[in-house]
C-alpha cells in the first residue's frame, strides 16, 4: 500500500521501540499513515544512527530486538498506522569483533566463504586487507598490540589471528595474518576495500551477488513478509555497483512493495525510468521548495555583499562552479586517492593486456581518471559494461569534458588517454571481468566524490546563503519562479506520483524553519549586509576570518528563537563541524587546534552569546522579519504537505523545529510540547490526504492555478484532482514593500464553493471563479480549500 504520508523516528539506544511506540497515538492523530523508521538490524554498540549495521540477521537489541520492533508494529497497526523501513544494502561496519561475516574473511582470507561479501582488492595489498586503525606508524604502537589466545588486542579493537599464528613472535605473527594493521593516515592513499564515501570504519557489501543479497536482505523480507513492515527505504543506491540490478531484484523479493531511493539528483537529472522504485526520497522536492521562498534579484545582491565583506578570492570569492571544481580536485587527490588508485590499476591491467592501448602510461591514466572525475556534473553514470550507454550516460562524459581533460597534458598522443579512460567508463571496451569491475568502480567512486566535494566540502565553503547549502540544493543558482516549480510538480505527478518528498532529514545541514528564517535574507540583502557591521562592531572577539563570520551569524539568527543558554551549546559544534569540512583552515585529519580555539572563543563572544549587544542586534533584527518567517515557514510546510507525492515528517517538524547539522538534528524524539499555528496546519493537511486518497493518490491530478495582477508572482497556487487547493504567499518581504496585493487575483476552480479548511471561522468560503488575494490570504499567508460537498 503506497503512504499517506510518513513520519520519520529516529531510533537509537535513549529512543528504542519501547518509546515510539508510546508515540504511536500521538502520530495517528496527526494524520501520517506509517512510521517511518532509521535503521533497526544489528549495529556497533552505542550508535545514534544504526547505518553501521554489523549483523543483518538480528533486530537490533539495543532498540528492543524483534520482539520490540513487532509490538511497535502491533501497536502501529491497531492505531491504523503502517512501518516503512530504511535499509542499508551498500555498507557495514568495518568491526570484526562485532562483524562476524569480516571476522572470518580477516582470519581466513581470500580463501572465506565471505570473501565475496566485501569489495576488497586483494591484489593490491599483497592479499592482505589494509586495517587503518592504528593511531601513529606501527613501529610506535607495537607496545600497545598483545595476543589473547586466538585474538589480537589493539587498546578497545579484536582482530582474529590466522590459525596457527598465535605462537609467533609478533613481528611475524603480523605478516602471517590475512590483514595488516595501519596507520590510520594509510587509509588515504592506500586503503584496499570499497568504504562508504571515504569513511574507512564502513566497509562496502557486495549485494550484487545473489548469495549475498539473500543472506543480507532475509530478516527484512521476512519481516515484510510477516506484516511487520509496509515499505522499504534505501540508502545510497549510488554505491552499488548495479544499482538497477539490485532494485529490480529487491522489488522481485517483495512482491512490489513501495519503495523509495536516497537518490540526490542534479539539476534537472531525473531519476532513471527503469528503476523499480516509487522514486526518490524527496530531496529533489526539497530543493524546488526552498528555491520557490528564495528571491532571485536579493540572492545574487547577497552574492555581492558576500563578496565584498568576505574579501578573499578563491574558496571565498563567491564563484559557485569554481569552488566546486576545486573541492572535486582535492578530495580526488586527497581523500578519495586510494579509489583513483584503484582506477588506475584497473585501467592499466586491461591496457597492458591490449596490445592496442598497451602503451599508454599509468601517470597518464592516472591524470585522465582524476580529471574526468571532477568533471561529472551529476553523481554517477549508469552504465553496464558491454551495453551501449544511454544518452543520459553519455552526458554524463560529454565531448567537452573530455576535451578540457586533454587540455592538461603537454603532449597530444599521452591525452589518449582521456579517451581510453572515458571508453571504459561507459562500458565500450568490452564485458570482461575487469572492464565489468572498472565500470561499476568509476561510478561508484563519482558518487563518493561528488558528496564529498560538494555535500561536504563546497557546501561549507560557499556561504552567500546557506539556507541554499543543501543536499540536492544548486547554490550557485538558488532561486526557482512558480513556472519552474509547476514544471517539476507536474512532472512528479505524471511519472512518479509516489515519490517522497522531504524539508527535513537526519542528513540536512539546516532543519527547514532555519533555512526557511535564513531565506527571508534574499528579500533583504541590504539590511544584512548592515546588520554585519553592526554586528562586527559589537563582538568582542572577531572572528578568525570572515568566511566563517558571515555563516555563524547567518546560523545565529536562523536560531535566534532557540533558547538563550541553548544556543552557544549547539551552535559551536555546528561551526566546528562546518570549517572541518570546508578544508580551508582546518580539517578532520589535520586540525589547527589554534584556529579551531578562535572559532570557540568567536562564538562563545558573539553568535553564541546568551546576552550582549550582538544578541539584542540579532533579537531585534529576527523579531523584525518575523512575520515573514512565519510566512515562508508555513508555505513551505503546506506546499509540500500537498503537492504530488509522499511527504515524509522528520521527528518534531510538524511544530516548529530549530536544528542544526547532526547530531544536533538526530536528537532523540520529544513530542512538542505546545500546539502551534505550523501544527494545527500540519494536522489539516494531513488529515485530507487521508481523508482524500484519490485526490493525493497516484491518479490524482495537478493543476497551476492563474495568479493575476500586480503581486501576482508573490501567490503560488495549485488545485489537487478538483477537490483540494493551496495557496501560499512567496517573499512577503517584497510583496510588502511593493505595496501589498492590491488588486491581485487567484483563479480558482469552478465549481465551488471553497471552504478554507485552515480558518476558525467556519463560514470562511470562496465561490469558484475570481478571489481577491487580499480576501484569500487576509488571516494567514497561506490557505489550503476543500471543496464543499465532500466532506467526509
Amino acid at each position: 500500500m503506497t503512504p499517506s504520508a510518513t513520519y520519520r523516528l529516529q531510533l537509537q539506544p535513549d529512543f528504542p521501540f519501547a518509546a515510539a511506540e508510546k508515540a504511536v497515538p500521538y502520530l495517528a492523530a496527526l494524520g501520517v499513515s506509517h512510521l517511518h523508521l532509521s535503521p533497526v538490524l544489528e549495529a556497533v554498540p552505542g550508535s545514534r544512527h544504526g547505518y553501521d549495521v554489523v549483523d543483518h540477521s538480528r533486530v537490533r537489541a539495543e532498540l528492543g530486538g524483534e520482539d520490540g520492533l513487532r509490538s511497535l508494529a502491533s501497536a502501529a497497526r491497531e492505531h491504523g498506522l503502517g512501518l516503512v523501513l530504511d535499509i542499508v544494502p551498500n555498507h557495514m561496519a568495518a568491526a570484526p569483533r562485532h562483524n562476524r561475516q569480516l571476522w572470518e574473511v580477516l582470519r581466513e582470507g581470500p580463501s572465506s566463504p565471505y570473501a565475496r561479501w566485501f569489495d576488497i582488492d586483494w591484489a593490491a595489498g599483497g592479499d592482505k586487507v589494509l586495517l587503518p586503525v592504528l593511531a601513529g606508524p606501527l613501529g610506535q604502537e607495537l607496545d600497545a598490540l598483545a595476543v589473547d589466545g586466538d585474538v589480537l588486542r589493539y587498546k578497545d579493537l579484536e582482530f582474529p589471528l590466522r590459525a596457527g599464528t598465535a605462537e609467533l613472535p609478533l613481528p611475524r605473527l603480523l605478516d602471517a595474518q590475512h590483514y595488516r594493521l595501519g596507520w590510520w593516515r594509510l587509509a588515504r592513499t592506500e586503503l584496499n576495500y570499497r568504504r562508504f564515501f571515504t569513511v574507512s570504519e564502513l566497509i562496502g557489501v557486495r549485494v550484487e551477488h545473489p548469495e549475498v543479497f539473500d543472506a543480507t536482505h532475509g530478516k527484512v523480507l521476512e519481516l515484510l513478509s510477516d506484516g511487520v513492515l509496509d515499505g522499504l527505504r534505501i540508502d545510497h543506491p549510488d554505491g552499488l555497483a548495479a544499482p538497477a540490478a539490485y532494485l529490480e531484484r529487491l522489488n522481485e523479493a517483495t512482491g512490489g512493495r513501495w519503495t523509495v531511493v536516497e537518490k540526490i539528483l542534479t539539476g534537472d537529472e531525473s531519476l532513471p525510468v527503469e528503476w523499480a522504485v516509487a522514486g526518490t526520497t524527496g530531496y529533489d522536492a526539497l530543493h524546488r521548495i526552498d528555491g520557490l521562498f528564495t528571491d532571485p534579484s536579493g540572492a545574487a545582491e547577497l552574492l555581492g555583499r558576500y563578496r565584498e565583506f568576505a574579501g578573499p578570492p578563491g574558496d571565498r570569492g563567491g564563484y559557485w562552479k569554481a569552488t566546486v571544481r576545486r573541492a572535486a580536485y582535492r578530495v580526488a587527490t586527497h581523500e578519495l586517492a586510494a579509489e583513483t588508485a584503484w582506477l588506475t590499476r584497473l585501467a592499466a591491467g586491461i591496457c597492458g593486456r591490449d596490445p592496442a592501448l598497451r602503451d599508454h602510461a599509468p601517470w597518464a591514466l592516472r591524470t585522465a581518471v582524476r580529471e574526468l572525475l571532477v568533471r561529472i556534473p551529476v553523481y554517477r553514470p549508469y552504465v553496464t559494461a558491454g551495453e551501449p550507454p544511454t544518452r543520459i550516460a553519455e552526458a554524463t562524459l560529454t565531448d567537452e569534458a573530455v576535451r578540457e581533460a586533454k587540455s592538461v597534458f603537454s603532449v597530444p598522443e599521452e591525452a589518449a588517454a582521456v579517451d581510453v579512460v572515458r571508453d571504459l567508463a561507459l562500458g565500450r571496451l568490452g564485458d570482461g571481468e575487469e572492464q565489468t569491475a572498472f565500470c561499476a568502480r568509476f561510478a561508484q567512486t563519482a558518487s563518493a566524490l561528488h558528496a564529498k566535494s560538494v555535500e561536504d566540502t563546497a557546501f561549507y565553503r560557499y556561504v552567500p546563503l546557506i539556507s541554499a547549502t543543501e543536499v540536492g540544493g544548486d547554490p550557485g543558482r538558488p532561486a526557482v519562479s512558480p513556472e519552474e516549480f509547476h514544471a517539476f510538480a507536474a512532472r512528479i505527478a505524471r511519472d512518479w506520483p509516489a515519490t517522497g518528498t522531504v524539508l527535513t532529514t537526519h542528513d540536512t545541514k539546516r532543519s527547514a524553519d532555519v533555512r526557511a528564517r535564513i531565506a527571508v535574507l534574499s528579500q533583504c540583502p541590504q539590511r544584512w549586509a548592515a546588520l554585519m557591521t553592526e554586528l562586527t562592531a559589537a563582538t568582542p572577539v572577531g572572528a578568525p576570518d570572515p568566511q566563517l563570520a558571515w555563516a555563524a551569524w547567518q546560523s545565529a539568527y536562523g536560531c535566534a528563537e532557540l533558547p538563550a543558554d541553548e544556543l552557544a551549546g549547539r551552535l559551536e559544534p555546528a561551526l566546528l563541524k562546518a570549517v572541518r569540512e570546508a578544508g580551508l583552515f582546518t580539517s578532520w585529519t589535520e586540525p589547527d587546534p589554534a584556529y579551531e580555539r578562535a572559532v570557540s572563543d568567536f562564538v562563545a563572544a558573539g553568535p553564541g552569546s546568551a546576552s550582549g549587544p550582538a544578541r539584542q542586534l540579532v533579537t531585534e533584527f529576527a523579531d523584525a522579519l518575523a512575520p515573514h518567517v512565519r510566512a515562508q515557514v508555513l508555505g513551505a510546510a503546506l506546499v509540500q504537505l500537498t503537492m504530488p507525492g509522499v511527504p515524509d515528517l522528520y521527528q518534531g517538524t510538524e511544530s516548529e523545529y530549530l536544528a542544526l547539522v547532526d547530531p544536533d538534528n538526530r536528537r532523540p524524539f520529544r513530542r512538542p510540547e505546545v500546539p502551534d499555528e505550523k501544527q494545527a496546519l500540519t494536522a489539516a493537511a494531513l488529515g485530507l490526504r487521508r481523508e482524500l486518497p484519490e485526490a493525493f493518490g497516484e491518479s490524482g491530478t495537478y493543476a497551476p492555478l492563474e495568479t493575476r495582477g500586480p503581486a501576482a508572482p508573490h501567490a503560488v497556487a495549485f488545485c489537487r484532482s478538483g477537490e483540494v487547493v493551496t495557496a501560499v504567499t512567496r517573499l512577503s518581504l517584497r510583496l510588502a514593500e511593493e505595496g501589498g496585493w492590491r488588486d491581485t487575483v487567484v483563479d480558482l476552480p469552478c465549481p465551488g464553493p471553497w471552504r478554507d479548511v485552515l480558518s476558525a471561522s467556519p463560514g470562511r468560503e470562496f465561490a469558484g471563479g475570481t478571489v481577491a488575494a487580499r480576501e484569500l490570504f487576509a488571516e494567514r499567508p497561506v490557505a489550503l480549500l476543500r471543496r464543499v460537498g465532500r466532506d467526509a
